[in-house]
Formats: structure tokens, sequence, C-alpha cells
């Protein structure tokens, strides 16, 4: 029995040897990052990133757009950490709007960091009589279901940032479905609908010009994207929060020391001021949270959107 245990405690010392020398010589090879659509959240700070990564690094970083692929593809790499995502949309809302995802969000990715948020704005056309969020709420509950929002698909940040303010602020505003943000964008624009929750980089422009109304941004705190725009949340709707994350994970089961090394390499290019110029000129922040902190996120956020998505019948 003793030499059973002898040989059990010599390969778990081997083992853990064997993890600290491979985090120790970590990265040999280039780095995949792997990203959703070209042009997105995840995609462009990931471009941002790249270069000044792989200095630090001392190993290439690829960016590579795969879509709404990109986290399967990432939950079925190897854990060695040369395959991360790098994704700008809460993937862990994936699994409560529809049947067969083929990952879960907590066990199939080990959280990296929370690397920036970009704030959604509410945002009115011109002809809606309001120039506050408290008098769009009491202009909703005098006419429930006469006001619309444009949103992109079911289950995108457009949307879920409009039931959320709906179930909130207990109001009825219907939903306009458009193919995306972006072709909502220019309905609003147009006059089409009345309102919509955007990306602080769709609709900047119209809110300078005149042509879009912005009543509020999104986030807990002012955003220095929008200088003197209130929060929804300090402005009729306490604790309101609905931004896009820009979030970084590894494979489930990446040793911890090597998710500590690519934590402290990603946060450190993040927080460097030409990397936060870039990143605050596409209309994000750079936030840059520990994994562990990242994590509790991840849990909150799943408690809060789950719930919503379920009390509101929310499907794809």
């Amino acid at each position: 029995m003793r030499a059973s245990f002898v040989l059990v405690l010599a390969a778990y010392a081997a083992a853990m040897g064997m993890a600290t020398a491979t985090a120790q010589d970590y990265p040999t090879k280039p780095i995949r990052f792997l990203a959703s659509a070209l042009g997105s959240g995840g995609d462009t700070v990931g471009r941002i990133m790249s270069d000044p990564l792989s200095i630090r690094l001392g190993q290439r970083v690829i960016v590579d757009n795969r879509g709404i692929l990109a986290p399967e593809l990432a939950a079925r790499s190897a854990p060695d950490g040369y395959t991360i995502l790098s994704y700008s949309t809460p993937l862990w809302v994936a699994p409560f709007l529809r049947d067969n995802v083929p990952w879960d969000p907590l066990k199939d990715f080990a959280p990296i960091t929370l690397g920036a948020d970009s704030p959604n704005v509410l945002v009115v056309h011109p002809s809606v009589p309001v120039k506050l969020v408290r008098e769009l709420i009491n202009l909703a509950r005098a006419k429930p279901g006469e006001l619309n929002y444009g949103s992109g698909t079911s289950g995108s940040t457009s949307h879920l940032a409009a039931e959320l303010f709906n179930a909130m602020a207990g109001v009825k505003v219907t939903r306009v479905p458009y193919k995306g943000v972006g072709p909502a964008v220019v309905g609003l624009v147009g006059g089409e609908i009345h309102l919509i929750f955007a990306t602080g980089s769709s609709v900047a422009t119209h809110i300078k010009s005149g042509r879009l109304r912005g009543l509020g941004v999104t986030t807990l705190k002012p955003s220095a994207l929008f200088p003197g725009m209130p929060t929804v949340a300090a402005s009729g709707v306490p604790g309101y929060e609905a931004g896009t994350p820009m979030c970084i994970y590894a494979p489930g089961g990446t040793p911890p020391a090597i998710v500590n090394r690519l934590y402290q390499a990603i946060v450190a290019v993040l927080n460097m001021e030409e990397v936060k110029k870039k990143v605050f000129d596409t209309g994000a922040e750079v936030v840059g949270t520990t994994p562990e902190e990242f994590a509790a996120y991840l849990k909150t956020d799943i408690a809060k959107w789950g719930k919503l998505i379920k009390d509101r019948g929310i499907r794809e």
C-alpha cells in the first residue's frame, strides 16, 4: 500500500513538474486568436492587440475570423494556450436562446479577461417628443405598445438591451426586427421606428449631426465616449446595464499558469496608451479584469440574462 502511495505521489510530482515546465517555456509557436465576423468587436480589438502582443509574447499572434463557429472551434481546441477566443457577443446567452448548443459557457472555456466594453446608447428619432429617459418612460407608459424599437437578430445585444429596459422600466415598447443593428439604425434615421439601443460607434455621428437624439448610455457609470450624456441607470431605471463586452477566453482545461501568462501579457498590451486610444476610437473602453474577476462577472451575467430570456420567452 505504501509503495502504491509513493508511485502515485511520484506520478503527481512528475505531472506538476511537466506543467510548470510547459508554462515556463510557453509560448514556443504562433498563437491563434479566433474571432467572430470581420469588423466585429472581438476581431477589431484582436487586430489592435495582435502586433504588440506578438512582441510581448515572442511569438506571432494571428487573428482568424470564424464567425459564429468561433466558440465551437475554441471549445474543441487543445487546452495548451495556442488557441484563444476573442469574442464580442456574450456567448453565454446562446444556450438560453436555442437548443443543442455544442459547448458549455462555463465548462468549455477558461476566462482570461474582460478586455473591453462598448456601451450601447438609447437613441430616439427627433420626432419623438422626449429629451430625457424619464420622459420616454412616461410616454411609453401612457401609450403601451404604440412606441417601437428596432433591433438586430433575436438575442442580439440591441434586442436584449431593449427587453431589459422594458422589464426594468415597466413599459411595453414593441420590437421591430432587422437583419442587424446597422439596418436598424438606418431605419431609425429614416423615421421607420421610434428608438433603438445601439452600439455607440453606430450612432455617434448621427447624434452629433442631430439626425438622432441620444438619451442615455447603458453603462452603470458615465462613459468618456459620450461626455455629458447621463446613464439610463441614473435617469429612471436604477441598476440598468447592458453593454457589449469584448471577452477573451482559452479552451477549458488550459493550465492556470498559461492562463495567467496570457492575462498578464494581454492586459499589459491593452493598457498601452496607443492601444487604449485605438480601442477608444472604435467605440469601446479598455477594462482588463483578472481571470477571477472575469469568472465572477460571467456567473452574474449568466444569471441576469438567463432570467430575462426565460421571462420574456426569447428564442432565436
